[in-house]
């Protein structure tokens, strides 16, 4: 027999919020901006980006939905369209369990429609495109109080990803 969480009221209460279409919209520009900083890196992953200009990638999560296009620069600009050559839209409904599959390192359950080779371009970005925090930080403080707050941050999401490793097996047990 399942057990309601004592804090599904809370998980409802959320759930109903909407924030203001202005912060989604700022929100929307602030992570194309991140985007690009972090392709801006990855001298291969702009060359591969570029040879996919001008298609239109859309991403669809619940009600949420970014648009966005290949540029000759290999990166990426938020617009709006009819139509998608690639859209990925994540099928795990709850929020949790997308964060959670992210605080063990996988990706979360997607369907993908369109252009298989720009479908396999963005699994590279994926796989192979990472953020260099200790390397942004250090711009700011210094490399050796960055590479100490970089450890530190390893080792906090080290302990995330064992704890939720730790309770997902009695979570799917629970669940039947």
């Amino acid at each position: 027999m399942a057990t309601q969480s004592p804090f599904s009221w809370a998980a409802q209460a959320v759930a109903g919020l909407q924030p203001p279409a202005w912060v989604v919209d700022e929100t929307f520009n602030r992570l194309v901006l991140f985007l690009n900083h972090v392709l801006h890196s990855e001298p291969e992953a702009m060359r591969r980006l570029a040879r996919q200009k001008g298609q239109r990638i859309e991403l669809v999560w619940q009600k949420i939905r970014l648009q966005l296009q290949a540029t000759p620069a290999g990166l990426l600009e938020r617009c709006q369209f009819e139509g998608f050559d690639l859209r990925l839209t994540v099928t795990d409904e709850s929020p949790l369990d997308v964060l959670t599959a992210l605080a063990r390192g996988d990706k979360p359950r997607v369907r993908i429609e369109g252009d298989v080779q720009l479908a396999a371009e963005v699994n590279w970005l994926i796989d192979n495109v990472r953020w260099d925090a200790e390397e942004d930080l250090a711009r700011l403080v210094g490399d050796a109080p960055a590479h100490t707050l970089a450890q530190l941050g390893r080792q906090a999401l080290a302990a995330i990803r064992s704890f939720v490793a730790s309770k997902a097996p009695a979570a799917a047990g629970s669940a039947t």
